[in-house]
């Protein structure tokens, strides 16, 4: 652990420690297995609202695509014979496609489908490996379906549609898709750093966009807009031009489900894709929203383990979380396992090196013509770094890494506590990181509503 974890804090020794007696255990999500630490028992540990899981996932499945939301039953939109296209998450989202696909399956074969294709929405990230296809997919679904991978750098296996809405940028998304007679989303609804939600439309864009439609719809502007955020689907710029683009790709139904902490099926939204999507929304906005009174001096908070938290890049969405309610000059520790490290792929760690710091990337960035691959992420990360510092506790990226990235190194979560505990110090912590929208104040619960973060 970096000495200098609690510096600033104003005391040492036994004046800055709380005694064994003062403490308790919690678990965080972290990797596959989970991290226990010790927080201080005075500390507020803030999780969503408990919903198990469904006793009979398939069951309620198939229901919510016989009885969908302002749609008709999902065989009555396949004509004998028909192609199909089923876009799914890519292995860094918990999306259960091996317990959905399934019981869609069986209900396009019911329908008479013809060739069903599953594209994997991967946006920008890389493809998946074929263990991890079998892994997300299962034998089942692999030897039923075709499987497509998205890849936003090859522009000659997308089409325009014309220009992303604001913008003179095309909006290009997968040819393959779009030439499939049925067009099928299906998706995890959770809280999203600056789309507002998963899910739904996001999961043809970005997740089937070419590279100069993702960059568009990630543009310095619209992630700089306080609107864009957590939990806000209307007048959010990123999310708006996300359904603008998504709704010309003419998808025919769309399912969502939410999940809880065991990645358990909790609910699932079917049907239209505006309708069921925004029901998905008002569901998971009200269960992951936690008001609190004032903001926290230290916020310990995780990237909601594995999948989630396979690289340092999609740990800045934890690290957001917590700093909807860390205090100007407060302290973020966020654990995350990161066995993807960085990544190696994308240009996250190329922006993080090439420039000084926070301060630096972001005046880069306001004199910068064009835009570039995963900036956003970077965007997001320095712009918290100006307010508060981070730190880190991973198993897979070097602590000489992490201060390359602007990040204190942490080796264990709970001495450093020990250390930032103060007398008088408000210490909050996120178990499940990202799956919590935590806020300060009052705030409307409605996705509609800018948010109080």
């Amino acid at each position: 652990m970096d000495m200098n974890c609690g510096r600033g804090g104003g005391a040492t020794g036994g004046e800055a420690m709380r005694t064994a007696e003062e403490r308790r255990r919690v678990r965080l999500a972290y990797g596959r297995g989970g991290l226990e630490i010790e927080v201080p028992a005075d500390a507020e540990v803030l999780e969503p609202r408990l919903h198990p899981g469904l006793a009979d996932e398939a069951a309620v499945l198939r229901e919510a695509m016989r009885r969908p939301l302002s749609s008709p039953p999902l065989r009555e939109l396949v004509p004998t014979g028909a192609s199909v296209g089923v876009s799914v998450c890519d292995v860094t989202r918990p999306f259960p496609a091996r317990r959905v696909l399934p019981v869609l399956l069986d209900e396009l074969d019911a329908a008479g489908a013809g060739a069903i294709t599953v594209f994997i929405a991967t946006g920008t990230h890389r493809a998946c490996s074929a263990a991890e296809l079998e892994a997300m997919l299962g034998a089942e679904v692999l030897a039923r379906v075709s499987v497509v991978q998205h890849d936003a750098f090859d522009e000659t296996r997308h089409r325009d549609l014309g220009r992303v809405p604001g913008s003179t940028a095309p909006a290009r998304l997968e040819a393959a898709f779009l030439d499939q007679a049925v067009r099928l989303t299906t998706g995890f609804i959770e809280p999203h750093f600056f789309a507002g939600f998963s899910g739904g439309p996001k999961m043809v864009a970005p997740g089937l966009a070419q590279l100069e439609t993702v960059l568009e719809l990630h543009s310095a502007a619209r992630i700089g807009d306080p609107r864009a955020s957590w939990g806000v689907t209307r007048g959010n710029p990123v999310h708006d031009a996300i359904r603008e683009v998504a709704g010309r790709a003419g998808i025919a139904f769309n399912l969502d489900v939410t999940l809880n902490r065991d990645q358990a099926i909790t609910a699932v939204f079917a049907g239209d894709p505006s309708a069921s999507h925004a029901a998905g929304c008002e569901h998971a906005l009200r269960t992951a929203m936690v008001q609190v009174r004032e903001p926290y001096d230290v916020v310990v908070t995780t990237n909601s383990g594995y999948p989630l938290d396979q690289n340092l890049y999609q740990t800045i969405k934890g690290i957001s979380a917590a700093a909807q309610i860390v205090r100007s000059r407060g302290v973020i520790v966020a654990a995350s396992e990161c066995s993807d490290g960085m990544p190696a792929h994308g240009r996250y760690g190329e922006l993080l090196h090439g420039a000084r710091g926070p301060a630096d990337f972001l005046d880069r960035l306001s004199r910068a013509g064009t835009a570039v691959h995963d900036q956003w992420q970077v965007q997001v990360q320095a712009q918290i770094q100006l307010r508060a510092r981070v730190l880190v506790h991973t198993a897979g990226v070097t602590p000489d890494d992490l201060r390359a990235a602007w990040l204190e190194p942490v080796e264990d979560v709970t001495e450093c506590l020990r250390e930032l505990a103060v007398e008088g110090r408000r210490i909050a912590v996120l178990p499940l990181g990202p799956q919590t929208i935590p806020y300060v104040g009052e705030a409307a619960l409605t996705p509609g509503a800018p948010s109080a973060g």
